[in-house]
């Protein structure tokens, strides 16, 4: 039975384990924190449970495929329910718009903000965004890239996308079919995500919307470190998982092929590598006997984000989602500060899970677990966090009393861009490389290194990207270029 390290247990890590189990492969899963998550790690502090990484959870059935792989399944792994509303959007002039669990309760709450037009927009952009999204997911993001050739391996997909206009922006897609700013603001600020404007973002990433707005936002049985936690438990039934153990080297044969790896607890022999460290990371820490390929050379990030999770005492507002996002009156001036020139945006949009609220466990009775996110520069912007960090806090505080939210303080931990560097992401960033055109798809980082055969990657930071559903799929990736160099074996894909 042929061994497979895979360095690290967050959800890229824990998806590329379950479908090397459903390969049959024997797998040592080697992860340098005490307990599962990666960049999703969880944290108890003073009674209060904090998620410090990614708090939206979408496309369940994504998540049930690796667990499937290995012998369990969404359901029974990480049992979840579907939000309603999935977001709260709170404008400066006062009003607000829901996301509702329904394309057509969204409709109706676009009605009611901004008239039928929009709403009877909103129903056929759903529509719209279905398609583009079964069109591009077999045929470029749920698929390994040999070359920039296999772009035209499927040339039908390919003029499909052409005719509907994905090679333009995410902003112009979206503004040419909805009139109301607050509602383009809800269909576009996703892009975000992706590390850009939704005035240079791609009409491609528009599936961030439709993941995101239209399939539903959910929430996990447990919070989102419960993600983590019941992939781990299954990997664990089949696999050697060893926490806090860090690796510190790649070991190699005199074919240069790679022979396992060194750790701070011993030498793990290994036929195949998957490492999850951040692409960039990687190779510096890694690799370094290596020259980095040219999309790792000189890397241009995704903005960052400052998240304060704090542990109240008090009642929440009136009308509080699990979801609430607040933006100011600037947009496209915003994004030129954060994206363009590396500056605190000067009037913010910003995110407020109140994550204890859909899953009370995550506070003391009488008391609340926030999460407060705004977007900031990263690590090669202008600010300079040592003069930044206590301003920041200060302003999100005034920020919750004047929005109404409980602001008792209990406990807190502020994470700026130093704690993600610090965490292991390049940048200082949980959000990776930006996807620039010429870091996406076969210009991203690829997810093999053929100067080292047998070693792979998967993450945020190679194909297909950022975020929850990305990274689950990175980690399928990553198997199935194990059972290319390793050979056919029982499940592999």
């Amino acid at each position: 039975m042929s061994a497979v390290v895979v360095i690290g247990a967050g959800l890229s890590g824990l998806s590329a384990a379950c479908h090397l189990i459903g390969q049959g492969r024997r797998v040592v899963v080697l992860e340098r924190e005490a307990g599962p998550g990666g960049r999703g790690l969880r944290v108890e502090q003073d009674g209060f449970t904090f998620d410090l990484g990614p708090t939206v959870m979408t496309m369940p059935e994504l998540l049930d495929e690796p667990l499937r792989a290995a012998g369990s399944s969404q359901q029974e792994a990480v049992p979840m329910r579907r939000l309603d509303p999935g977001y709260r959007g709170l404008f400066a002039d006062g009003s607000e718009l829901r996301v509702r669990d329904t394309t057509a309760g969204t409709a109706a709450e676009i009605e009611r903000l901004a008239g039928a037009a929009d709403a009877r927009a909103f129903e056929e952009l759903e529509s719209f965004l279905r398609t583009l999204y079964e069109t591009e997911l077999p045929h470029f993001i749920d698929k390994n890239f040999r070359s920039p050739l296999d772009l035209l391996a499927h040339p039908r997909a390919a003029a499909r996308l052409v005719r509907m206009g994905a090679f333009g922006t995410l902003g112009r897609l979206v503004n040419s079919r909805v009139a109301d700013e607050r509602v383009r603001r809800m269909l576009s600020f996703q892009a975000l995500y992706a590390g850009l404007s939704p005035t240079t973002a791609l009409g491609v990433y528009a599936v961030i919307t439709y993941m995101d707005t239209m399939r539903g936002v959910y929430l996990p049985d447990g919070g989102m470190g419960a993600i983590a936690d019941g992939m781990a438990d299954v990997v664990a039934r089949q696999a050697d998982v060893r926490y806090g153990t860090t690796v510190t080297a790649v070991l190699r044969r005199k074919d240069g092929s790679v022979a396992g790896v060194d750790t701070d607890a011993g030498t793990v022999s290994a036929d195949a590598i998957v490492c999850t460290l951040d692409t960039p990371v990687a190779y510096r820490e890694l690799l370094g006997w290596l020259r980095p390929p040219r999309a790792v050379r000189r890397p241009v990030y995704s903005p960052s984000a400052a998240v304060w999770h704090v542990g109240v005492r008090g009642a929440l507002p009136d009308g509080v989602a699990h979801h609430n996002v607040h933006f100011g009156r600037a947009w496209e001036q915003c994004f030129t500060e954060l994206v363009d020139q590396g500056r605190l945006m000067s009037d913010p949009a910003r995110l407020v899970t109140v994550s204890s609220l859909g899953e009370p466990s995550l506070a003391p009775p009488g008391a609340h677990t926030l999460y407060v996110l705004e977007p900031v520069p990263n690590l090669d912007g202008a600010v300079d966090w040592d003069i930044e960090r206590a301003p920041l806090r200060e302003r999100l505080h005034a920020f919750l009393s004047a929005n109404g939210y409980p602001d008792d303080i209990v406990t807190e931990r502020l994470v700026t861009p130093v704690e993600w560097r610090d965490l292991g992401m390049g940048g200082g960033t949980p959000f990776g490389l930006a996807h620039l055109f010429r870091q996406t798809g076969p210009f991203r980082p690829a997810n093999q290194e053929p100067r080292v055969p047998g070693l792979f990657f998967a993450g945020s930071s190679t194909v297909p990207g950022v975020g929850v559903p990305m990274v689950l799929i990175s980690g399928k990736l990553a198997a199935q270029r194990v059972a290319g160099w390793l050979g056919g074996a029982r499940g592999a894909a």
